[in-house]
């Protein structure tokens, strides 16, 4: 388990499961980065399972995109390059935009506007320890959640969710960049305020701006590395 990542398994889970999303978060918060090769023999020893079931979830990760096939190499963890992220900026805003406008149609104001109100104290956690800013990225996950669930467009909300896989490891290119963080978690405070407004017009511009202002984070940050 590599710099002290933690995974909470399901009793009942089965062992490709349990592999697929150890192996999965890794990816995502960096722990495994680009060009890392996965082989099977090695993580299964670091995970505890058989290499069939480690076998099962590289082929899930490659399915997503996360890995990829290399050869003589065997399996490696994914680059991100500039060009795949513009492309998952111009999907995102496809979908993101419009389901900031059906949510602020169809939501229920009061579930964000209690969103709003803890985005609003989300510097305090931004500026507290680890621990504390996972708690930030767990209420952005909701406000993502409830915008799923208030769009009642089960085919949107399932596009999002797989295009999530890769933005939050995206979005993890930011991490360590305090001031990016406190004005994102304003820009998804006035997400939420214009969809508990009932406001789609407003919704669909505060995501607007909160996705350029992303993108053009990202990549000087992935310039920079």
């Amino acid at each position: 388990m590599p710099d002290g990542g933690l995974y909470v398994y399901t009793e009942g889970m089965r062992a490709s499961d349990r592999a697929y999303n150890a192996l999965r978060e890794d990816i995502i918060e960096w722990r495994l980065r680009p060009g890392t090769v996965l082989a099977e023999v090695e993580q299964s020893e670091r995970l505890g399972v058989s290499r069939t079931p480690v076998r099962e979830a590289l082929s899930r990760l490659t399915a997503e995109g996360l890995t990829t096939a290399a050869g003589g190499r065997g399996v490696v963890v994914t680059d991100i390059s500039l060009d795949s992220i513009d492309e998952l900026f111009e999907l995102r805003e496809t979908l993101e935009v419009r389901a900031a406008a059906l949510a602020a149609e169809r939501g229920e104001p009061g579930i964000f506007g209690e969103l709003h109100a803890q985005l609003l104290r989300a510097p305090e956690l931004l500026s507290s320890n680890d621990p504390a800013r996972h708690e930030y990225y767990a209420l952005v996950s909701r406000l993502d959640d409830a915008i799923d669930s208030a769009i009642a467009n089960s085919y949107l909300a399932n596009a999002m969710r797989s295009l999530r896989v890769h933005l939050v490891r995206v979005r993890r290119l930011a991490a360590d960049d305090s001031t990016r963080l406190h004005a994102a978690a304003a820009e998804h405070a006035a997400i939420a305020e214009a969809i508990a407004a009932g406001n789609p017009r407003l919704a669909e511009a505060a995501t607007t701006v909160h996705l350029h202002r992303s993108l053009t984070h990202v990549k000087a940050t992935h310039t920079a590395r």
